[in-house]
């Protein structure tokens, strides 16, 4: 199981991120300083370290500079509200693996930890399948009964989410969370807009509503 390193001091950004990751599968720790980033990178026991630039003690890329400095390999995805590409560069230039500008939508943080972590040994699995339904995470195409269906991104994104909990019953908040970010309206009916638009182009009987608590994907 791939382990993820979370160095954040915002804790509802370290929650936000932590749940999500957890829900896919990943063993997550998360510390709030450099000079913890620094203890728990050199000893090697993770997979990928996600990296906040604005921390408390100490610049971010003051973190990445010392445990390059060490022998540190490990893939590190840096989490910023800076989106000059001068910062960006830099990164890059000590030794980023990649960048993520906050504010972030879960599913693009998601892509890119499975991208770095596949470009290293992580084997991914790039189709998902539930019953008639298919999507290729690489190629982002959709197809029910082995027909083509288009997809926005962010019915893309859903449906992968759904198809990931196949059978399980999740909440609007965790669709919410996983979609559309931290910083989405708890009270927005978005979620309930975009599963009907699924079901129209997916079939009505496969996302099934569970009243009260959510909705749920039968294959």
């Amino acid at each position: 199981m791939s382990r993820v390193l979370i160095v954040e001091d915002e804790e509802r950004i370290a929650s936000f991120v932590r749940k999500g990751l957890t829900a896919n599968g990943f063993v997550t720790t998360v510390v709030g300083t450099g000079s913890e980033a620094v203890d728990y990178a050199i000893t090697g026991g993770f997979d990928l370290m996600l990296l906040d630039l604005g921390l408390p003690d100490t610049d971010g890329f003051d973190v990445l500079r010392r445990i390059r400095s060490m022998g540190v390999d490990t893939p590190v995805v840096i989490l910023t509200a800076r989106d000059g590409v001068r910062d960006t560069v830099t990164g890059l230039e000590i030794g980023a693996d990649d960048y993520v500008t906050k504010p972030f939508r879960f599913e693009e943080l998601l892509a890119r930890v499975r991208l770095r972590m596949r470009n290293e040994r992580t084997a991914d699995l790039t189709v998902l399948r539930a019953g008639g339904l298919s999507l290729d995470l690489r190629t982002r195409r959709a197809s029910v009964d082995d027909l083509t269906v288009d997809l926005t991104a962010r019915e893309f994104a859903l449906l992968e989410l759904l198809m990931r909990h196949e059978g399980q019953v999740l909440s609007r908040q965790q669709m919410l969370s996983h979609v559309w970010g931290y910083d989405h309206d708890p009270g927005s009916n978005v979620v309930d807009v975009f599963v009907r638009a699924l079901r129209r182009k997916v079939g009505p009987e496969r996302i099934v509503t569970v009243r009260g608590m959510g909705y749920r994907l039968t294959g």
